[in-house]
This record gives C-alpha cells, sequence and structure tokens, in this order.
C-alpha cells in the first residue's frame, strides 16, 4: 500500500507526461497525418509510416515531426499528473485496509477507466489543437492562407469560429479511447510489473534498483503494446482514428459521430481505413511508454512516496 501522499502522486505524473511527449510525440505525427491523409478521397496516400516519415523530414526536418508539440507538452503533462495522480489514489482507496500486493482487476480496473474517462475533458482540447497542427505541414492540403501561426493561434480562432464546443470537438469520442485504453494499459502494467518483481527479486537480492529500471521499462513498454494489440483496440483505434477525422476536418458541420465517420471510411477505404496508423502506433508503443513508466517510478521513490 502507499501512503497518503496528496500532491506528490500528481507531480509523478507530471514528469510521466513529459518523457510520454519527449519520446513518443514524432511517432504520433507519423500517425495523424496517416490518418487524416489516408482515409479521405484526395490528397496524397502514404504507403506506410516509413513513407510519411521520410516526406517530412526530407521537407520540414526533424522540426516537422516535433509539429504540433507545444499543445502536446501542456495538455499531455496536465492529463499525466491527472491520471496518475486519480489513479493512485483512487486505487488506495479501493483497497481500503486489504494489504494486498497481488494486483486486483476489481480495483485497478475502475481506477484507470475513472482516471481515463475525466483526463479526456482535459484532453481533447490539446489534442484537437496538436492534430490540426501536425496535418497543417507537409502535404497538407490547407491553403497557407488558412493555416494557424501557432498553438495559441489555432485555439483563439476554433474558439472564434466554433465557439467553445467547437474545442470540445471530438469528446465523447476521446473519453471512450481513453476510459478504455487506460484499463487496459494499467491491468497489464500491474500484472506483468508483479510478476517480474516475484521472480527477480526471488532469484536475485542485490542491485535492487537496476531490477526497479528493467521492470519499469519492460512493463510499461508491454503495457503500451498491450494496448495496441489487445482485442479492446479493435474498439480503440477506430476511435483514435475517427477522432482525428472529426477534430481535423475544416467543415464545421461534418459529422462529429465516430460512428458515422468510421462507417464512411470503410466504405472508401474498407477495414484498413479503419486502422490507419497501426505502425505507427505500435512503435511508438513501447518507447514512449516505457518512458512514462520509468519517469512515473523515479519520481515515486525522488519524492519519498512508499509503495507496495
Amino acid at each position: 500500500m502507499r501512503d497518503s501522499s496528496g500532491y506528490k502522486e500528481y507531480v509523478a505524473g507530471l514528469l510521466a507526461g513529459v518523457a510520454t511527449v519527449s519520446t513518443g510525440h514524432p511517432f504520433d505525427t507519423v500517425k495523424v497525418k496517416m490518418q487524416m491523409h489516408n482515409t479521405v478521397d484526395h490528397g496524397i496516400t502514404y504507403r506506410n509510416g516509413l513513407h510519411c516519415t521520410a516526406r517530412i523530414l526530407r521537407t520540414e526536418g526533424i522540426k516537422g515531426l516535433y509539429r504540433g508539440a507545444t499543445s502536446s507538452f501542456v495538455g499531455v503533462a496536465f492529463e499525466s499528473s491527472l491520471l496518475f495522480g486519480m489513479y493512485s489514489q483512487m486505487k488506495q482507496s479501493l483497497q481500503g485496509n486489504v494489504q494486498s500486493v497481488v494486483p486486483q482487476p476489481h480495483v485497478i480496473i475502475p481506477s484507470a477507466a475513472s482516471g481515463g474517462a475525466v483526463i479526456s475533458f482535459i484532453l481533447c482540447p490539446s489534442e484537437l489543437v496538436k492534430c490540426r497542427m501536425q496535418v497543417q505541414g507537409t502535404d497538407s492540403l490547407i491553403p497557407i492562407s488558412s493555416r494557424y501561426a501557432g498553438p495559441l493561434d489555432c485555439a483563439i480562432k476554433t474558439v472564434k469560429e466554433d465557439g467553445v464546443r467547437g474545442i470540445f470537438r471530438g469528446g465523447f469520442t476521446t473519453l471512450l479511447r481513453e476510459a478504455t485504453g487506460n484499463a487496459v494499459f494499467f491491468s497489464v502494467y500491474e500484472y506483468v510489473r508483479y510478476q517480474m518483481h516475484l521472480q527477480l527479486n526471488s532469484a536475485s537480492s542485490g542491485h535492487k534498483n537496476l531490477i526497479d529500471l528493467g521492470v519499469g521499462v519492460f512493463s510499461g513498454g508491454l503495457s503500451g503494446i498491450a494496448v495496441c494489440i489487445f482485442p479492446f483496440w479493435c474498439a480503440v483505434l477506430p476511435l483514435d482514428v475517427a477522432k482525428t477525422i472529426i477534430q481535423t476536418s475544416a467543415d464545421k458541420n461534418s459529422s462529429r459521430n465516430p460512428f458515422h465517420i468510421l462507417s464512411s471510411i470503410y466504405r472508401r477505404a474498407g477495414l484498413k481505413g479503419c486502422y490507419t496508423g497501426l505502425g505507427p502506433t505500435i512503435v511508438r508503443a513501447f518507447p514512449a511508454n516505457a518512458a512514462a513508466i520509468v519517469s512515473w517510478e523515479v519520481a515515486i521513490k525522488l519524492l519519498g512516496i512508499k509503495r507496495e
């Protein structure tokens, strides 16, 4: 069990968010551009993630892969702070006086899913700005005169043109994705972490810090991959594709119903279109989530938070 650590849980989560964006944003840019370009009737179609990456590097350089990173750093850092903090404290509350180090699905799943649902209200506006910044770079069909000067300009113009409701476009889809994805992520993370510590700690009493680092890397990375290949992701990735289309559409009257969007994509591009961006998502999963978990666990130790 953990002690009640108040703000420290949220500080540790914030550092995890910064690590996630630093490591994973380039992969996310490739994913978003593929989802936008490969599911519409016009514009360039990327053959795969490498083709998309090569075009970005050739025309914009490294900075092109970090387009939209400013809003992502702010949004993901804040939402990770809330997610990890809420997950930790709700998990502790649900466990009550039951001092068990064995993963408990009835505690982990509601803690993670509710945390994911709450952060979707913060993540939705920041991802909308991020996605709109990402798609206006290489091969963009958006006229130069209509492009945003930066994340703040994007947010202000979106609110002016569409109202406050406009900045939350795709909110329902984001909520479904985050609640489901985080329930899977934390379930796998807790189980893998428990099993690895059980095996490694019994085999070696020394090098505890090195063991903890290795466990953090593998439990975080494998949890990220699990979210990509787990059956639940059959629903989560198409929702992510729909969210990208909803948030980047220039037509304010376009549908915001993710299931209508997916139906339209399926008619144009088949089932493959609904899973556009799967490659970059899987490649991103291990390093980004490993970085998040290692940063979180290191921060927990440095902040003096006791953990089972």
